[in-house]
């Protein structure tokens, strides 16, 4: 258990890191966190010894809301309203935070790489459903939806509400290029 000046100096760096990972991305660095959240770089590097554990723990919510939906998505008895659904959530998830993105795609595979495979391989499982009820166009698959996410990252540099609204129109416009 950390003590009270300890566990608030980590609360601090979180939400600091989670406050610059969702505005700017994963440019941001080790320093710049330290900085926004007042505390020296050594104390940083106490509680995240790497800029992976600081990027592990600072999206453990995103991930937790990106499972969510997608388990809820699969979930749906009607394939297509599953899977748009999950385009939809999960762009807006992104729309909202500009770094979730980037660390899902480029984490290691002990971290939220893992949890990566786990979700595409349910998306996977998602699309071939879709795709039996005649709901999703043959040939579109799993690596289609990976770039329709990818490319959602591309809605940087408005306010959070403009890239959700924006993030939303996109999810519309993939998902009447998948309807079969």
């Amino acid at each position: 258990m950390l003590r009270a000046d300890a566990e608030d100096n980590k609360e601090r760096l979180l939400d600091a890191a989670r406050r610059l990972f969702a505005e700017h991305g994963l440019t941001v660095t080790m320093r710049d966190v330290a900085r926004a959240a007042g505390v020296g770089p050594a104390t940083l590097y106490r509680r995240f010894p790497t800029k992976q554990d600081l990027i592990d723990e600072a999206f453990a919510d995103e991930l937790h809301a990106c499972r969510s939906i997608v388990s809820e998505g699969c979930a749906e008895p009607d394939p297509w309203r599953g899977l748009c659904d999950v385009l939809v959530r999960v762009g807006e998830l992104n729309a909202r935070n500009q770094g979730f993105t980037d660390a899902v795609l480029s984490s290691r595979p002990e971290s939220l790489g893992s949890h990566r495979a786990d979700m595409l391989r349910e998306l996977a499982a998602l699309c071939g459903r879709a795709q039996r009820a005649g709901s999703l166009r043959a040939g579109v698959g799993i690596d289609d939806l990976v770039l329709v996410l990818m490319a959602g990252r591309g809605l940087s540099g408005a306010t959070a509400d403009i890239r959700v609204a924006r993030a939303r129109r996109f999810a519309a416009l993939a998902i009447e290029a998948f309807r079969a």
